[in-house]
């Protein structure tokens, strides 16, 4: 009996080690719980990442792009004397039924006289005042007619705008250089914003009075970038 109790006393001292054993004799267990765990933790550090480039996005590069987009659009509408759209303007009549309220309210007349009250408060309002006179805006300049691909001494010329999109037209050489500022306007970038420039080597584009395209270097065909210009203070 008392060998029957040691002998279970040693087998279970024994378990561990055999187990120990067991473990070293199966291969690439131990390398693959490793990497499991390798695996997770990459995996909480490209998440902890990804939710700190949102908060970025969403608190610093997007109020970045809203404030510069506003403060362009307010340089626009000055320039063109549209300011007024940058009102978010009032109710027409408000303030001709406010007073009407006030003196219903504290009128002590008799209805008659209430009556008559009302009509001279409204009598300005039916002289129509005389329409102001429109403010001149400039107008957007035309564009020579586009010769053919086939024509001679045409060059395809691209403007790579700020928004991303690429446009081409085809002019002739012998064409105004003039006509690639005019051409800047029609698509919506004015000059006192915006300016064009060279992609190699990169440098502003010198348009002068009486310049032909090719005297302005576009001789072949050639990519131009719209860009902003520094707004001094």
């Amino acid at each position: 009996m008392a060998s029957r109790g040691v002998l279970g006393i040693f087998i279970l001292s024994a378990l561990p080690i055999l187990w120990l054993e067991l473990r070293r004799g199966i291969p690439g267990l131990e390398e693959e719980e490793n990497e499991k765990r390798q695996k997770f933790v990459r995996k909480q550090q490209q998440e902890a990442q990804g939710e700190k480039a949102s908060r970025y996005v969403e608190n610093v590069l997007k109020p970045r792009q809203e404030m510069k987009l506003k403060k362009l659009q307010e340089r626009f509408y000055q320039m063109m004397g549209e300011t007024w759209k940058l009102s978010s303007g009032r109710k027409l009549g408000g303030d001709e039924d406010l007073v009407l309220d006030n003196a219903s309210h504290t009128s002590s007349e008799t209805p008659g006289r209430e009556a008559a009250r009302r009509r001279n408060l409204c009598e300005p309002l039916r002289t129509v005042p005389p329409p102001a006179a429109p403010q001149p805006q400039e107008e957007v300049p035309d564009l020579p007619e586009e010769p053919s691909a086939t024509a001679e001494e045409v060059v395809t010329v691209a403007l790579r705008c700020p928004s991303g999109s690429v446009l081409r037209r085809r002019f002739l050489k012998s064409c105004s250089a003039q006509v690639l500022l005019d051409w800047m306007v029609r698509v919506g970038y004015h000059t006192s914003l915006y300016g064009l420039s060279t992609s190699f080597p990169r440098k502003s584009l010198e348009v002068v009075g009486g310049w032909s395209l090719e005297d302005a270097g576009i001789s072949t065909d050639t990519m131009l970038n719209v860009e902003e210009k520094e707004q001094s203070n």
